[in-house]
């Protein structure tokens, strides 16, 4: 199944808002399209080895989402459905007719809620990681989104180090961690807090009752709970891999298109 791929060539859509949105395509125009969205603090490099052991028929589109990696933007708006337009920008620039969506940690937050903008082009949803933490995703009181958005705006470094550590099974390497930590906290500010602000105030539950596409979540065993599967497993498809951290498709990108092709084959 695996093939090189030879050309990745890096584009770019403009938005409202002064937004540019950059992205790679890379694989036959003709192909079966697959977007992936990164999580946060993060950026579409994170897929460059998941997209080089996808099969080369695959029209694969990374995306950075507005002030990460190499977007850039003056908005004001950061919320899931926000960054679920930058998206939907790309794939319409692309005249995408049909594509497989997914998203790491909050992209997949934006996965689900480029399916709910898109209902008639995405096909099916996909979850690395992501929507399984309730102490993030669920729609929260105003008062503890509030708290939990105080410890990003008065020491970030320390807040976003709480993130790694809870994305970290026992025994993932300290060294990998602190790797983590250092790349996410040199996100662009201020759309990093803020990014952070609309990813505790999204109501996934609403969400979820408004988008139609099967959703499968890959998620680390480890650290899954039984609350949120009973929760949710009614809605959600989930698949429990042992893959590494938090960040399993940088850590085993082969084993990450393999799940991704399955979905999309």
């Amino acid at each position: 199944m695996t093939t090189a791929r030879e050309t990745r060539e890096t584009r770019e859509v403009r938005r409202s808002g002064h937004t540019t949105i950059r992205y790679t395509a890379s694989g036959p125009a003709d192909g079966p399209v697959l977007a992936l969205i990164h999580g946060w603090a993060c950026d579409r490099g994170d897929f460059d080895a998941v997209t080089d052991h996808l099969p080369g028929h695959y029209r694969v589109l990374a995306v950075d989402l507005a002030e990460h990696g190499a977007s850039r933007s003056t908005r004001d708006v950061w919320t899931m459905e926000e960054f679920a337009r930058d998206v939907a920008a790309v794939l319409e620039a692309e005249s995408v007719d049909t594509a497989v969506v997914a998203g790491h940690s909050l992209g997949g937050a934006v996965a689900v809620e480029t399916g709910r903008l898109l209902p008639g082009t995405v096909s099916h949803v996909v979850a690395l990681d992501a929507l399984h933490y309730l102490s993030l995703f669920p729609a929260m009181s105003e008062e503890r989104a509030e708290a939990m958005t105080r410890l990003f705006r008065t020491d970030f470094g320390a807040a976003v180090r709480g993130l790694v550590e809870g994305g970290s099974p026992a025994g993932t390497d300290p060294a990998l961690k602190d790797a983590y930590v250092k790349k996410m906290s040199a996100v662009r500010q201020p759309a990093g807090v803020r990014a952070i602000e609309g990813l505790v105030r999204w109501d996934m539950d609403a969400a979820l009752r408004e988008t139609r596409q099967p959703i499968t979540v890959f998620a680390i065993r480890d650290l899954v709970t039984r609350e949120a599967v009973d929760r949710y497993g009614d809605r959600l498809g989930f698949v429990l891999v042992d893959l590494g951290s938090h960040h399993f498709p940088a850590e085993a990108p082969e084993a990450t298109a393999r799940l991704l092709a399955g979905v999309s084959a």
